[in-house]
C-alpha cells in the first residue's frame, strides 16, 4: 500500500435543503485515504457515512470545504467530467442485488457493458469479462443472468462489473448485507483479493462488524463528522500485531468521545481537563478525580 494521499478531504461540508429546513449532513469532515487502502467506514443511520461516500464516487457534490480523489478536485468538476469520473475512477458495488446488475443480461454482458459504454473493442471486452469472472470464482457461470445466481454470486458479478474499467477506487456499500455469512466470507476475499492484486483503494461502508473486523483501519463517524479511528498493524507473517482504537482530533482541536465512554463516566454538557505529563486527563464536572 503507498503512504501517498489519494483522497484528501478538508473541512468538508454537505447541507440538504428539505422544504424550510436544513439538514446538515457532513459538519467539516477532514480525512486523508492513502492509495491502495482497504478501509471500512461505520456508523449510525444518518451519521455521514453513505453521503461521504456518495461524494467519493461523484454522484453527489459538497457544499463546502475540498475534496480530491487522485487528480480531481470533486468540487469543481463539470458533468462531463463527473460521468467521466463515474465511468473510469469509480467501481461500486451496491447492497441490494437487483441494482448492481440488469436482469436480462448474462454475468458476462453486464461485465461488458461499462467497457461497451467506454467505447472499448468487443473481444477485450469478451476477454477482460471472462478474465474478471474467473477471477471472482464464476468462470463457469459466465452465461447466467441474474436470476440463476445466488446471492452472494450476484454481489460477486457486481465486484467484476466495479472492476471493468481498471478504476482506482472501489465503494461498496453494506456489500454483505443480504447474504448468509459463507457468502459475505467470499464477497470480501474477493475485495481483498482485488486490493491486493490490483492495487485498489476499496472503501466498505458496513454495519457487519464481521467484515469491519477484517480491514486494517476502520472510521466511525457520528453526527457528520469523524469520530473514532481503529487502526491494525500487522506483523512479517501478516497476522494482526496490535489494533488500537483512536479519537480523531480536527484541524482546530476538537474530538468526539465515543459514546460508550461518555455513558460509562457520565459526562454530559461539560467534562473537566486537567493536562498531565504525558496525557490528558477528562473527567466528569461533578467529581474531583485525580489521574
Amino acid at each position: 500500500m503507498s503512504t501517498q494521499p489519494f483522497i484528501t478531504c478538508e473541512n468538508l461540508v454537505k447541507i440538504y435543503k428539505v422544504a424550510d429546513l436544513e439538514v446538515v449532513a457532513l459538519q467539516g469532515i477532514d480525512l486523508i485515504i492513502n492509495s491502495g487502502e482497504m478501509m471500512a467506514l461505520v456508523g449510525p443511520s444518518g451519521s455521514g457515512k453513505s453521503t461521504l461516500m456518495n461524494i467519493f464516487g461523484g454522484l453527489d457534490t459538497p457544499t463546502a470545504g475540498r475534496v480530491y480523489v487522485g487528480d480531481y478536485n470533486l468540487l469543481e468538476m463539470t458533468r462531463r467530467e463527473q460521468v467521466i469520473y463515474r465511468r473510469r475512477e469509480v467501481g461500486f458495488v451496491w447492497q441490494q442485488t437487483a441494482r448492481n446488475l440488469l436482469p436480462y443480461l448474462s454475468a458476462r454482458e453486464n461485465v461488458e457493458l461499462p467497457m461497451a459504454l467506454d467505447g472499448l473493442p468487443a473481444r477485450q471486452r469478451r476477454e477482460r469479462a471472462q478474465m474478471l469472472l474467473e477471477q471472482v470464482g464464476l468462470g463457469g457461470r459466465l452465461n447466467h443472468r441474474p436470476d440463476r445466481l445466488s446471492g452472494g454470486e450476484q454481489q460477486r458479478v457486481a465486484i467484476a462489473v466495479s472492476m471493468a474499467n481498471k478504476p482506482r477506487l472501489l465503494l461498496a456499500d453494506e456489500p454483505t448485507g443480504e447474504v448468509d455469512s459463507e457468502a459475505a466470507e467470499q464477497i470480501f476475499s474477493t475485495l481483498r483479493a482485488f486490493n491486493r492484486d490490483h492495487g485498489v483503494t476499496v472503501i466498505i461502508v458496513t454495519h457487519d462488524g464481521s467484515v469491519s473486523a477484517r480491514v486494517d483501519r476502520v472510521v466511525g463517524m457520528r453526527d457528520g463528522r469523524t469520530s473514532t479511528e481503529i487502526l491494525r498493524r500487522r506483523a512479517s507473517d501478516g497476522q494482526i500485531a496490535s489494533a488500537d482504537e483512536y479519537a480523531i482530533v480536527d484541524r482546530v482541536g476538537r474530538l468526539q468521545l465515543p459514546q460508550a465512554y461518555l455513558e460509562s463516566l457520565g459526562i454530559a454538557e461539560r467534562a473537566r481537563l486537567k493536562l498531565r505529563e504525558d496525557h490528558v486527563g477528562v473527567y466528569p464536572d461533578e467529581q474531583d478525580t485525580h489521574a
